[in-house]
């Protein structure tokens, strides 16, 4: 599933043919995704000018000047890609609509923005801006890891006497927003932590630590334009290239990248996921 760093990609990429543009005509293909669409969606959304596209944990939200917000959850395999010049120097076809192409956006500037998703896990709702946070899908999340409410005191205070494992304990959304399996695998490996300890065990110190290297890694992320493993696209169709960059993830009997260790990654299973470590430098 798309993590923050692939989302925020995806957001950046439809700014310049969304932001501030109008709707012309908006398609719905399909009644539903993972759940139904709100009743109306082409017609709420078919006239109305996007005012700015934002991201919240692993949503992307686009505010709408008719007081509503088009909340976008790219699921399993969804992908939001542009199609069209919207600056008008070239004249660009659209691409044939495909299979798995349940939702497009035509805008007046004349970009063309899909959404497919061929296992039909991802979602798109209509909700009213102003109370946005009051979704279920946002209301319980945890603060942004790249903003300012996220910071060492925050997560000291979070992980104090908490018995679970650091793994989940970062997976935790209430308490950091938008981070997943990969990424909390990678910035654990930097932290030389291991994903089994449990996070109440770590001294505040090292809890600390972990703040700058989230943000260190979510960053470098995004500028590579997030991790393509399977099927996740940015929104000009081309793959992401972080995974190039990954230190343990997927690297399972791969010798550890940290200089004199020594040892081998490893994979556990914690919670259903796949964990990847080394058990040597990673304590």
């Amino acid at each position: 599933m798309p993590e923050l760093p692939e989302v925020e990609t995806v957001r950046r990429g439809l700014e310049p043919s969304m932001a501030g543009e109008r709707v012309s005509r908006a398609d719905v293909r399909r009644p539903d995704l993972r759940w139904p669409f709100p009743p109306n969606m082409a017609e709420r959304l078919t006239g109305a000018r996007v005012e700015r596209l934002r991201r919240r944990s692993k949503y992307i939200l686009a505010d709408l000047d008719t007081g509503e917000s088009l909340l976008i959850h790219l699921g399993m395999s969804g992908r939001m890609t542009v199609s069209g010049d919207p600056l008008g120097q070239f004249v660009h076809e659209h691409p044939q609509i495909a299979k798995h192409d349940h939702v497009i956006l035509d805008m007046e500037n004349g970009a063309r923005v899909t959404f497919n998703d061929a296992r039909r896990f991802g979602a798109m709702d209509l909700l009213d801006t102003a109370r946005a946070e009051e979704h279920p899908l946002l209301a319980k999340l945890g603060p942004e890891p790249l903003g300012n409410r996220f910071d060492e005191d925050h997560l000291v205070a979070a992980f104090e006497g908490r018995n679970t494992p650091v793994k989940s304990a970062l997976l935790d959304q209430r308490i950091v927003a938008g981070l997943g399996n990969i990424y909390v695998c990678e910035v654990l490996f930097r932290a030389g932590i291991s994903p089994l300890r449990k996070a109440g065990q770590i001294s505040p110190a090292r809890v600390a630590s972990l703040v700058p290297i989230i943000r260190y890694v979510l960053n470098e992320a995004i500028k590579a334009g997030g991790s393509s493993l399977k099927d996740y696209r940015q929104a000009d169709g081309e793959l992401g290239y972080f995974q190039h960059n990954f230190r343990v993830y997927g690297r399972e009997g791969g010798a550890c990248s940290r200089e004199g260790c020594g040892g081998t990654v490893k994979r556990v299973a914690q919670s259903g996921r796949s964990s990847f470590y080394c058990p040597r430098c990673q304590r």
